[in-house]
């Protein structure tokens, strides 16, 4: 056991580098041996991701207690592309880890010294309650598929562990000047993570370096600025650590400069380009910095075409970002040498139509208003996207104002948000203005439809934008290389507007592929921005109107929610590639993808849902495992027991939607290895162990897994794995039979009613270990998650096999908790729309007005409310920043866009019977009622209308749909119905349990019932 409290020990010198021992994750290879290391012997480890996003890790046994201060550190050198490297330390349990990760870290090819200090490593995940570092019992260094992926060798030697000692007070720092250098003496080592120069008035450098030293007499230079301009010269200088700092003016003794100090910032200062913009936006005045950086939340959605590689952002204050991880487009508007920014003015925002993905935000002063909308035109092969700006005139009297589109290097994407692709800043290293484009680091990257008054660009030591544009003099700069990454532009349009008058600027951005400069053909800005804009709107309604929907004028906004949450899945895809966002999650999980496909075959889209499954499916793995996701390094290996369910549900429902009997028989062998795989995983835990009293209620379930993000601290036996596994069975035994291997079918039915049997005695017993009333989510835990419950309901079917004591108590808690928390007497900070899976669930359980009332609530929630869309996180303080994850999120889109149509019509899977009508409420059949029109079943395509008339209830119902088995059902919608005369095509029909069974297609039905207007 090694202690920290020593000054250094050695923890490892590698003599015996067999000692660490290889672990892969599935598809991956990796070796450890001996090897030349920085003195005497070394450790090599070689690593091969082959197709897989998967992770290499050497291992030993190394016990270390933590105390103090501390720093581990080690020689390394790589053979290698960049990937991701962690250090990971483990406790005795296995289960609690703490780690430093470094994403994509260059690590040279030859030796450096790497040291992590204490306050480097953070708590990984585990179940520990306690998450302070005291002990740990093994180390782990790991390699996983970062940027590059492929294959390589890490060379390690000398692996240490340094006490360090508490650090007095700081002495009295020195600063002395001599001609052309002031220099500071902070008497001891200080760390520091920027500097801030403060110069006397009138006495600033322009051009000067500045240099760190350990012992006042070797110096490296660390920053240069060419262009500085007074006052207080803020400094990102990232993690740093030096006893002297000295800043060099190499235009003295020939000028005069007085650097009245040197301040220290503190290492959050510097811990990032975010932590110091958000530092830098504290002290500007509001709305100089996006929202995002100026600690408030912000909201955006997304601008793309259908299947585009490439997507961009606009924020609900109007700011548009122009790639993944990229620049923006900020306006500004000047009136009367006045700088009016998103802080100055009244916002709204709306989209075309209602729910077109053709977003706006209107900025309201009171003498003038400005409309930014935007969207993508093209393929996915060749796309732009497309800024227009509507500066009005809203007053009574000529006004000149000047519209200022400045290009920063920051992103919508805010700092809040962490995952995948880094958030907030977006560097720009040399910027050009070419007199009718900008160059961005060498590509040109937004073109002006018009010949801006002004345009200039600005390093970020020149300060320029957006302090100085309501001046002159900012634009005087064509070209800029920025040591800091943070150089911007502006282009700046004067118009002088006669009353009431408006005038048009835009702009174009390449996305996908190099479309080159727009060509207005003889047209002006505005004509050519409006024939573009309409020629997109009149795609996206071709594309989202293939099933027709009308609802009373009050119920409109859920079928516009409907139509864009349509179009944000076509748009976060990647060609085929389904994923949930373009951000945080722009990779493919195959649980969204499989719950976003069923959506896109109930509104007709098959091809997408086709296209997918065959994508994902050429990633599974050799042993028949289906990955938990997908992206452009391959396969997650990481274990999720609910993939191979989801996966073969995916390929059933194609089939059952298109009858697609070559795609079924393309993928069977696919399908057949994930059965047999998730049979393998089944059967091991049917053992003796599990039949033990404390453990029976894990016999026979999928093992644990971390497929639901709750148990990601520690796996557990999830019933949403079971759920979506005992669906896969049903699913793969249907396809079996349906081609004709009548031996796989017995045997998968087999499987499953073994598989179903053990579940439901699980769900059971796991009630009354824990002493509960409801579904468990976990059987171990005996945890409350009616959202994940709602997969045994649809798409598991298993509703009427439930414990039915126990169904009713899930979901007549989760209605109570809501409630509390609609009405404010329930304390929450913040939720997750997976939830809108609750409205199918009560609308199945014929609980119509508590689905209503959640859905009003959800509802409610969406942000902006005019875009139709949901973040994967909802905080209850709505400025509050938090991370939210991608907007729109396209698995809650699709979990939207399923119980939206649960309303109209879902399919009751106990006796194969199609329900129609059945979320409707009664008030919605007043006036023109409701229509439908186009709706994809598993039988064809659903029409119908409901509606009151003068004597009672009438509806037809049609489309090209087979008769289902079952038939199609009618529930009453209002109790008088079960008594009221009733006919089908004339004929007298009955309601038996509140069902009105209708055999034949077409048929009208007649309800002679007094329809009060207005009743609900």
């Amino acid at each position: 056991m090694i202690s920290a409290q020593a000054q250094e020990r050695i923890l490892d010198d590698f003599e015996q580098p067999l000692a660490w021992k290889a672990v892969v994750s599935d598809g991956v290879t990796a070796s450890a041996s001996g090897a030349p290391g920085v003195d005497g012997q070394g450790m090599r480890f070689d690593f091969d991701f082959g197709s897989a996003a998967g992770y290499a890790a050497a291992r030993r046994a190394l016990p270390l207690d933590f105390e103090g201060d501390y720093a581990i550190s080690f020689w390394m050198r790589a053979d290698a592309a960049l990937n991701n490297f962690e250090m990971k330390l483990v406790d005795a349990s296995g289960d609690n880890v703490w780690w430093v990760n470094r994403p994509n870290f260059a690590i040279s090819r030859e030796w450096q010294k790497v040291a992590f200090k204490k306050r480097h490593i953070d708590f990984a995940w585990g179940p520990a309650k306690d998450r302070t570092l005291r002990r740990t019992e093994r180390m782990e260094l790991v390699v996983s598929a970062g940027r590059d992926g492929g294959r390589g060798s890490l060379w390690i030697d000398d692996l240490r562990m340094r006490a360090i000692a508490p650090a007095g007070p700081p002495p009295e720092p020195v600063m002395s000047t001599t001609p052309g250098a002031v220099t500071v003496d902070y008497g001891v080592p200080r760390e520091f993570g920027g500097i801030v120069l403060h110069w006397a008035d009138g006495l600033h450098a322009a051009r000067y370096d500045v240099a760190f030293s350990d012992d006042g007499s070797t110096w490296r230079t660390v920053r240069k600025v060419l262009d500085g301009t007074g006052g207080a010269d803020p400094l990102l200088l990232g993690e740093s650590e030096a006893r002297y700092v000295r800043v060099t003016m190499p235009d003295a003794p020939a000028q005069r400069y007085q650097l009245e100090r040197i301040e220290l910032k503190d290492l959050a200062y510097g811990a990032s380009a975010n932590s110091f913009f958000q530092a830098l936006a504290k002290e500007a005045p509001r709305g100089h910095y996006p929202r995002g950086m100026s600690g408030q939340q912000n909201y955006w959605t997304v601008l793309g075409v259908d299947g585009g590689r490439e997507t961009g952002l606009i924020s609900e204050d109007g700011a548009i970002e122009a790639a993944r991880a990229g620049f923006t487009i900020e306006p500004f508007v000047i009136d009367s040498g006045k700088l009016a920014t998103w802080a100055d003015v009244t916002m709204s925002q709306s989209l075309q139509d209602g729910y077109l993905p053709i977003p706006s935000v209107s900025w309201t002063a009171p003498r003038w208003q400005l409309r930014t909308s935007a969207f993508a035109q093209g393929t996915p092969a060749t796309s732009q996207l497309i800024a227009r700006y509507d500066l009005a005139n809203t007053s009574d009297f000529p006004l000149t104002l000047r519209l200022v589109l400045a290009l920063r290097p920051l992103q919508v994407n805010p700092p809040m948000q962490f995952l995948n692709t880094p958030p907030g800043v977006s560097p720009i290293r040399a910027l050009a203005w070419n007199g009718d484009s900008f160059a961005v680091d060498g590509v040109t990257r937004v073109w002006s439809l018009a010949v801006p008054g002004l345009a200039g660009v600005s390093s970020f030591d020149h300060a320029a934008i957006p302090a100085r544009l309501a001046g002159d003099g900012w634009s005087a700069l064509r070209r800029v290389d920025d040591e800091a990454g943070f150089a911007s532009g502006a282009l700046a349009y004067d118009v002088t507007l006669a009353p009431r008058a408006t005038a048009v600027f835009g702009l174009a951005l390449p996305l996908n592929g190099q479309p080159g400069a727009p060509q207005l053909a003889g047209a002006t800005p505005e004509q050519w921005l409006t024939a573009m804009q309409d020629e997109v709107a009149e795609q996206w309604r071709a594309r989202l109107n293939r099933v027709s929907i009308t609802v009373p004028a009050a119920a409109q906004p859920l079928v516009d929610t409907l139509r864009s949450s349509l179009a944000h899945i076509l748009m976060t895809r990647d060609g085929a590639a389904l994923m949930p966002g373009t951000r945080s999650y722009a990779r493919s999980w195959i649980r969204d993808g499989a719950m976003m496909s069923e959506a896109m075959l109930r509104l007709g889209n098959d091809n997408v849902a086709r296209n997918y499954a065959y994508w994902f499916a050429q990633y599974q793995f050799a042993n028949g495992k289906i990955p938990c996701c997908v992206d452009r390094r391959g396969s997650d290996p990481v274990p999720e027991n609910d993939s191979q369910g989801e996966f073969i549900f995916l390929v059933a429902q194609l089939w059952r939607y298109t009858h697609d009997r070559e795609l079924v028989t393309r993928l069977w062998p696919r399908v057949k290895a994930a059965a047999a795989y998730m049979e393998q995983q089944r059967q091991s835990e049917r053992s003796a162990a599990n039949l033990a009293p404390q453990r029976r209620m894990l016999y026979g379930l999928l093992p644990a897994s971390i497929s639901h993000e709750g148990y990601s601290a520690k796996p557990m036996h999830s019933n949403w794995d079971n759920f979506w596994g005992l669906r896969g069975y049903r699913d793969a035994a249907m396809l079996a039979a349906l081609l004709n291997r009548a031996a796989d079918a017995a045997t998968l039915r087999a499987q499953g009613d073994q598989f179903e049997r053990e579940l439901l005695a699980s769900l059971r017993l796991s009630a009354s270990t824990h002493g509960i009333d409801y579904l468990a989510g976990a059987a171990e835990l005996g945890d409350f998650d009616p959202t994940s419950t709602t997969i045994a309901l649809s798409p598991g079917g298993l509703q009427q096999r439930l414990p039915q004591d126990l169904l009713h108590g899930t979901f007549e808690r989760y209605w109570r908790e809501a409630v509390a928390r609609r009405d404010g007497r329930r304390e929450w900070n913040d939720y997750t729309p997976y939830e809108l899976r609750n409205v199918a669930a009560f609308v199945r359980l014929g609980w119509r007005g508590r689905a209503h009332e959640l859905l009003d609530f959800f509802m409610r929630d969406r942000r902006p409310v005019a875009w139709n869309q949901w973040a994967e996180v909802v905080g209850r303080a709505a400025r509050a920043p938090r991370f939210v994850g991608d907007m729109p999120h396209g698995w809650i889109s699709s979990d939207y866009i399923r119980s939206a149509l649960d309303l109209f019509a879902y399919e009751r899977e106990s006796d194969q019977s199609l329900i129609v009508a059945d979320g409707i409420p009664a008030a919605w059949l007043d006036g023109a009622g409701v229509g439908v029109r186009g709706l994809r079943t598993a039988y064809g395509t659903l029409d119908y209308t409901i509606r009151a008339e003068a004597r009672g209830i009438g509806m037809t119902i049609g489309g090209k749909m087979s008769r289902p088995p079952g038939g199609v059902l009618l529930r009453v919608l209002d109790e008088r119905w079960r008594a009221a005369r009733t006919t089908i095509n004339g004929k007298r029909a009955y309601w038996r349990g509140g069902e009105l069974r209708i055999g034949a297609l077409p048929a009208t039905v007649f309800i002679a019932v007094d329809h009060p207007k207005g009743k609900p």
